[in-house]
């Protein structure tokens, strides 16, 4: 299985949310993230690599641009927020049933973004890693029960 994460700029969120899922050790899963408007080869913000070094994860350590190519690739494309999904919905049409935030398709309703930390203080950061880690236990749940 395929899962894509995507946020605005990869940096923060996708990032973190790829690092927490890669280290739950799913056997049989790869994970990627990207941004919307992320460039390539930007350093991951200072706050969330320095949660993930002290959780001891290994994280990919620069920003991603969406690919035709990953978004073909990927079982499942998560979004950070539901104008991220929107976004992915007008630039894939083709990928739409793939494509969905993160609390939508794990069954949450009202409000499905995450909490974006970008430019907060490390307390900030580490409240959306929270958010990520208990979603990323959901959704291997989730995967575990068979979607």
């Amino acid at each position: 299985m395929n899962i894509y994460l995507i946020c605005t700029g990869n940096t923060c969120r996708s990032p973190m949310a790829e690092a927490i899922l890669r280290a739950r050790k799913i056997v049989g899963m790869e994970v990627r993230s990207a941004g919307i408007h992320a460039l390539d080869g930007m350093p991951i913000a200072a706050h969330a690599k320095t949660l993930l070094e002290n959780e001891g994860m290994s994280y990919t350590g620069t920003s991603s641009a969406i690919t035709q190519e990953r978004v073909e690739w990927a079982d499942k494309i998560l979004t950070m927020t539901e104008m991220h999904r929107q976004v992915l919905h007008d630039l894939f049409p083709d990928e739409k049933h793939k494509i969905h935030t993160l609390k939508g398709f794990l069954g949450q309703s009202g409000n499905e973004d995450v909490h974006d930390p970008f430019g907060g203080t490390l307390q900030t950061y580490g409240e959306t890693f929270k958010e990520l880690s208990t979603l990323m236990a959901d959704f291997e749940k989730r995967l575990i029960e068979g979607w």
